[in-house]
């Protein structure tokens, strides 16, 4: 397929604007490395790996695809992260060549991966922080709307944020939140944006390490099934984040949060996972699967089954040409 080409394409090396988001264990190098051989951007998240973990995933990516693999490290330390410049300085070590920062002051770390060769992305949620960031050096503003799943930096719609965000830097733009298909990729080009940025699509992966049980509730949920909320909040307290509005989040809503702290489920390592974690479930996972939560944007609607992740690309590109062909002629 040829390729759907923006300035997003050559700040970060990939044949197509599309970028896979790092969706904590779930986006494993099997999963970043099959967005990266179909022309997108794949990522991993590093923050909660140690050293030799953060070394085996990302040279397990690299070893699976020609394409680029990049890396997402959280700033901020009240997630439970140890030592976020610790974690940047392995990641820069074992080869990363691009770099997603979110939720925290990333100017020096941005200094840093530029004095590696890099390219730094920054994650926003409003124009003023797109403008700082630029500012501070970034290479590409994310900027991550209110439908995004997972944990959120912004309570403004993506279709609010980009125009604002696009019209603020002169850096290339890549929208998050609210994208599940090739007509959202063009609405979003259509806003003033490079490229986007998708991860409930590709939770609903062959490659990801989603349990079983949370791709097929993906597939069968609707846009209107999730929520905002800080039930999950063991591991990133007062942090807002969407999830399936499953019953074990509305039960987390009370105030009295009934069965705080005990286990309902173990790792595949045989940890125990307490109630109200942070940690979605997982391949390997055993226990009240149900439990744990489910994080989705609001274009979990547009998930309809699991297919290959490049499958995922190809479809993109494909209907994003599709719908950005299919414009009227307005005169």
């Amino acid at each position: 397929m040829s390729s759907l080409r923006t300035p997003l394409c050559d700040a970060i090396g990939t044949d197509h604007p599309i970028v896979q988001a790092p969706v904590g264990s779930v986006s494993t190098p099997e999963l970043a490395a099959a967005v990266a051989d179909a022309g997108g951007l794949g990522l991993l998240a590093m923050s909660w790996r140690d050293a030799e973990s953060i070394v085996e995933s990302y040279e397990r990516a690299t070893d699976l695809t020609d394409g680029v693999v990049g890396v997402n490290v959280v700033l901020d330390e009240s997630t439970g992260v140890d030592d976020p410049e610790a974690c940047l300085e392995t990641c820069l070590d074992a080869g990363a060549s691009v770099v997603s920062f979110s939720f925290g002051d990333a100017a020096d770390s941005v200094e840093r991966v530029h004095e590696a060769g890099g390219t730094a992305m920054v994650t926003v949620g409003s124009a003023q922080e797109a403008r700082d960031a630029a500012a501070g050096g970034a290479d590409v503003v994310v900027a991550q709307g209110a439908e995004a799943g997972g944990h959120v930096q912004s309570d403004v719609t993506t279709m609010s944020l980009v125009p604002r965000v696009a019209d603020a830097v002169d850096v290339p733009v890549v929208a998050a939140g609210g994208i599940g298909d090739g007509r959202g990729l063009a609405a979003v080009l259509a806003l003033g944006a490079d490229g986007a940025w998708l991860g409930t699509r590709f939770v609903a992966t062959r490659e990801s390490g989603a349990h079983d049980a949370y791709r097929g509730a993906l597939v069968d949920a609707s846009e209107t099934d999730t929520r905002v909320t800080e039930a999950f909040d063991r591991g990133w307290p007062g942090q807002p984040h969407r999830a399936l509005a499953t019953p074990e989040l509305r039960r987390g809503e009370h105030d009295d949060r009934p069965g705080e702290g005990e286990p309902v489920a173990h790792t595949p390592g045989g940890d125990p996972v307490e109630r109200y974690a942070d940690l979605p479930p997982i391949e390997g996972v055993e226990g009240d699967i149900e439990a744990l939560p489910h994080y989705a944007g609001q274009s979990v609607g547009l998930t309809d089954d699991v297919p290959a992740a490049g499958a995922v690309v190809d479809a993109l590109v494909g209907e994003a040409r599709t719908a950005l062909g299919a414009l009227p002629d307005a005169r």
